[in-house]
């Protein structure tokens, strides 16, 4: 069996624009060294999809320095690897108005040129909101044994155990896996069925519901396609059972960059052999950890100069903490730098951010303070 990936790189760059002002929701780092693509990358090289279409919108710039030209994820080849799909205007796409995309539906519309141009005999989509580490194979194998037109990835959520209240995609299915029903609902009691957002179809059922939905004006792909045929289709969900997480918010970043201070979230995602989560290499230096430095339970990057105390925080490439600074239950992204006797507790900074001596920054769990990219306090 032989597949092709599809990755919506821009599709939740609404769910938390502090990050993703200057970026796709694709490149926004994660972890102290990923990005979120690096996920859904990684998942479709490690089941043996090794050609993968990246659909972008806008603010793609970084994702293509992230990228470059794929060899970090054995993606750069001469047949397959990984094809950027710019955002560009077809006689769907543009209409009279020249407008882009605005949903998942269109995004597919607008590179059905490429759909139709692949050969495998199936397609996995992926958003760039999710992280998990999961055998796609094994999900492509059930999907054919079932015989289902689209299979559903899921995941059963305590949504009363959530920090955070967002809507959530849920499903149901009967015994056999059947979805019987589909919808949004905002943290609903108890244990929930939620989707990924990661499916596998026959290329050939998708470019049949995208010519159907050409021809109906359709502009939702859950609504006006899985909502009207869930009936008289066969949809099914494919239960995963490892470790997931969903970024929908700010908050609910910060929650789940947090988690993975926990050893439950790191062995989910980074300790499956033969799975490893793969990124772009830089070859930086070691961290670096000063005389008197402290550092607990905290996830530090290369490249790090530690001489103050971190702790359950998470630094990425290339920080800086000032002698007698306290970095407490914070993230700092790549190259910010904090000068001496700083005090930041839940504090999020963008890239290349300063932080004078002296500044004591302090937010909540549920409202982290965010500093944007190259700003100054």
């Amino acid at each position: 069996m032989t597949a092709v990936g599809l990755i919506f790189s821009n599709i939740h760059d609404r769910s938390i624009p502090e990050l993703t002002r200057i970026r796709t929701m694709a490149s926004v780092p994660f972890g102290g060294r990923y990005r979120l693509i690096d996920f859904a990358l990684s998942n479709m090289v490690n089941s043996d999809i090794t050609k993968i279409g990246l659909i972008t919108h806008y603010n793609y710039q970084s994702l293509l320095d992230h990228i470059g030209t794929g060899k970090d994820w054995d993606l750069a080849r001469r047949g397959g690897g990984i094809k950027l799909l710019p955002p560009f205007i077809t006689a769907y796409a543009g209409g009279p108005s020249g407008q882009l995309y605005t949903s998942r539906l269109e995004a597919m519309l607008g590179v059905v040129n490429f759909i139709g141009r692949c050969t495998e005999e199936y397609i996995v989509l992926s958003d760039c909101d999710v992280i998990c580490n999961i055998d796609l194979s094994a999900v492509i194998a059930d999907h054919a044994k079932s015989g289902a037109d689209v299979t559903f990835v899921t995941k059963t959520v305590d949504t009363d155990a959530l920090s955070f209240d967002e809507p959530l995609d849920v499903v149901r299915a009967d015994a056999n896996g059947r979805l019987t029903d589909f919808f949004r609902a905002k943290k609903p009691c108890g244990p929930a069925e939620v989707c990924t957002g990661i499916m596998v179809m026959k290329r050939a059922y998708l470019m049949s519901v995208l010519a159907e939905a050409s021809a109906h004006g359709y502009t939702s792909f859950f609504r006006d396609v899985i909502a009207r045929t869930i009936t008289s289709a066969y949809y099914r969900s494919y239960s995963y059972d490892g470790w997931y997480a969903c970024i929908s918010s700010m908050e609910s970043y910060f929650a789940c960059s947090m988690q993975l201070l926990t050893a439950q979230a790191r062995d989910g995602l980074f300790n499956i052999p033969n799975r490893p989560i793969l990124t772009k290499v830089r070859n930086s230096a070691p961290a670096k950890y000063c005389e008197g430095a402290n550092v607990t339970n905290s996830v530090v990057a290369d490249g790090c100069v530690i001489e103050g105390t971190v702790v359950n925080s998470i630094l990425f490439r290339g920080v800086k903490v000032g002698r007698g600074s306290v970095i407490r239950n914070s993230i700092l992204m790549q190259d910010t730098y904090t000068g001496s006797n700083v005090s930041l507790n839940c504090v999020i900074t963008d890239k290349d951010v300063m932080i004078r001596d002296n500044r004591v920054l302090s937010g909540h769990e549920s409202m982290p303070f965010y500093i944007g990219k190259k700003g100054s306090v």
